[in-house]
């Protein structure tokens, strides 16, 4: 019956060393009010000069989404009244913005991609912020933040559910960390996301009046505030009441969005070009050396692991998600020496890539995961990891064992071989020492025996079970089977 429409607005703080209009530092953490110079604060007498490094940030956003890049963009005032915007007014880009449309694709599942439209990206200064915690009745601002560059980024509204919109955010934070240009924090601030929500029915074609959620500042909770903005506005229309265009914020603790201010007008700024700041003209040659420059992007990378590693669309897409993950699993590969050649692409499709790309997104994502620490904090390396893996693929050890063994490597016990040699964890390859093995659990479990000689197949799996144990976990498992079969036979 309903439909929901969703479009987001997203700010990135650039990682430049220095504030986008002024020299002060940009570092996150520092003392209350120790980095805001007259600059930043706007006093009397004081001219703000552009951050280059900030338009190349721009750019390099630009082009990585495939957007038209603006040679002219025009640097305006925003005015409004707020106790951490010191001048009055902020610096920002209305109708000549730097970055103007491109798309970015979404993947939903394993076989559906969707395509985002972004409607433009304009630089910007940040404000202050507000501190009301520690301030008994009181609110504290701190300055520092204030003149850090910002790049918004407007997409079109063509997100139809939470799920869609947080793909979406995911995505943007995924190329942001690629072009290098942010380093995505969304806990210190560096992403922040502005959630238009608005409902109507299927099949209409006239949007329906939409409410901003403000500031959110994770995965989850952009998530849970959309769908708790959807279902509140179903409920007040659906109870025959009205929607008014306004800005909301969402209250984690009761999983609700409440009303800050209703807003008549999308733009109630009275935007008018900075008398401080000519219009920013780029030539095709800055733009030409920003290009050259470009890491490889996500969806290449993606298309690159596919058909040099022969991994599934899934395991490729997870695995370039990030670069820092996507770097990992290529080291791990690398030091395995598995040749990317196409000759040899068939023969490993589910072999060694398959074996990292496996270790990678399994065990090792989730003792990360554990300790809440991210791929570069990893005490397991990729070396470490291939070498392990190197043990798999030769048979000294068992897929079991192995998991033993990368325990032991994330608690620093040292290398593979040292930790296999030991714990004397080599794996039994020897086919005369299993089949004794063998003959020993059969000789012990006559009845099975002869419950399985009857016609129960399933007590195959108990033998295999039996010799493991009495080998503790080291015979090989594929000579376990086929010999079992022999002698059960």
């Amino acid at each position: 019956m309903w439909e929901t429409v969703i479009g987001l607005e997203i700010h990135v703080q650039l990682n430049t060393n220095s504030k986008i209009f002024s020299g002060s530092d940009t570092t996150f953490g520092a003392e209350p009010n120790t980095q805001a110079s007259l600059i930043d604060l706007g006093m009397p007498g004081v001219l703000p000069v552009l951050n280059k490094e900030a338009v190349n940030m721009a750019i390099r956003f630009g082009l990585g989404v495939d957007a038209e890049i603006g040679r002219k963009s025009v640097f305006a005032r925003k005015n409004y009244f707020y106790p951490d915007l010191p001048k009055g007014y902020q610096i920002s880009q209305f109708e000549l913005p730097i970055v103007g449309k491109g798309h970015l694709d979404i993947t939903l599942d394993k076989d559906t991609v969707k395509r985002i439209g972004i409607t433009r990206a304009h630089l910007e200064e940040d404000a202050g912020k507000s501190l009301h915690e520690d301030f008994a009745g009181m609110s504290g601002i701190d300055l520092n933040r204030a003149g850090t560059p910002l790049l918004e980024i407007v997409s079109e509204p063509d997100m139809r559910s939470a799920k869609e919109a947080v793909a979406y955010v995911k995505a943007i934070h995924s190329i942001i960390r690629y072009l290098g240009i942010s380093d995505g924090n969304m806990a210190e601030g560096s992403m922040r996301c502005d959630c238009n929500v608005s409902i109507r029915y299927k099949g209409e074609e006239k949007f329906g009046t939409r409410r901003e959620i403000k500031n959110v500042n994770s995965f989850k909770f952009i998530e849970k505030a959309i769908n708790a903005e959807i279902a509140w506005q179903i409920d007040e229309l659906e109870s025959g009441r009205s929607i008014v265009q306004s800005t909301v914020l969402y209250d984690p603790a009761k999983n609700e969005t409440r009303a800050m201010r209703s807003k008549e007008e999308a733009n109630d700024y009275r935007y008018f070009p900075d008398p401080d700041l000519l219009p920013l003209v780029i030539d095709e040659d800055f733009i030409a050396a920003v290009r050259a420059g470009l890491p490889e992007l996500p969806d290449a990378k993606k298309q690159r692991f596919m058909s040099q590693y022969g991994l599934s669309a899934y395991d490729a897409g997870v695995l370039t998600a990030s670069r820092e993950w996507g770097a990992y699993y290529e080291e791990t590969v690398a030091a395995l020496e598995i040749s990317a050649s196409l000759v040899e692409i068939a023969a490993a499709l589910g072999g060694e890539p398959k074996l990292c790309a496996n270790w990678v997104m399994g065990d090792l994502a989730a003792y990360l995961n554990r300790v809440n620490r991210d791929i570069a904090d990893s005490p397991v390396n990729a070396s470490q990891l291939a070498g392990l893996l190197r043990r798999i693929q030769d048979r000294t050890i068992s897929g079991k064992i192995a998991k033993d063994v990368f325990e032991a490597l994330w608690a620093g016990e040292g290398d593979a071989d040292a930790i296999i040699e030991k714990r004397g964890l080599k794996q039994i390859t020897d086919t005369s020492a299993i089949e004794k093995v063998i003959d020993e659990v059969i000789a012990a479990n006559p009845e099975q025996l002869a419950q399985y000689r009857a016609g129960k197949d399933k007590l195959f799996g108990f033998f295999v079970g039996q010799v493991m144990k009495l080998s503790k976990g080291k015979a090989n498992p594929q000579q376990v089977n086929d010999l079992l079969a022999q002698k059960l036979s």
